[in-house]
């Protein structure tokens, strides 16, 4: 299978590039997480973007799997994917900016339960593509346990 790159760069590039909009626009509100009583193993700020980095890239070359793949559910399979993606989007500015923690608490839900889908979804068409978003799917029930503790400590 010949790599189409530009078609690579663009997977990478759009879920790297919404992550790092979304970043942008909650940069100044971050330092919210420093001042909250945070659940035990809750990791230092600094985690958080080499992680969703590495979640994006992963994200992209997944997605670039199944765009090549010329599958006949490729379609349903990347409305989940692009779903997930505005979810991913939401989730921090309705967190840190208006710190509506419950509302992103069922964001996380909601995303958890379309990864699970993009997952069972992804599996027929690329099984490599479905496991590259296992790393996602560990990472947001991680985060929803995260979320859910700050609810919970900090009423």
């Amino acid at each position: 299978m010949k790599i189409q790159l530009k078609l690579l760069l663009l997977c990478l590039a759009i879920p790297l590039f919404i992550g790092f909009l979304s970043s942008t626009l909650i940069k100044q509100d971050t330092a919210l997480y420093s001042s909250l009583t945070l659940p035990p193993l809750a990791p230092p700020s600094i985690v958080f973007p080499i992680v969703w980095t590495i979640l994006y890239i992963l994200m992209g070359v997944s997605c670039y799997l199944i765009v090549t793949s010329n599958h006949f559910d490729s379609k349903q399979a990347l409305s989940f994917y692009a779903l997930q993606l505005l979810l991913n989007f939401l989730w921090s500015p309705i967190f840190f900016h208006f710190q509506r923690y419950g509302i992103a608490f069922v964001i996380l839900l909601f995303l958890i339960l379309i990864v699970f889908l993009i997952i069972k979804s992804f599996y027929p068409i690329s099984p490599l593509a479905a496991i590259l978003q296992l790393p996602y799917f560990i990472w947001l029930t991680f985060a929803a346990y995260l979320n859910l503790g700050i609810i919970l400590l900090n009423k």
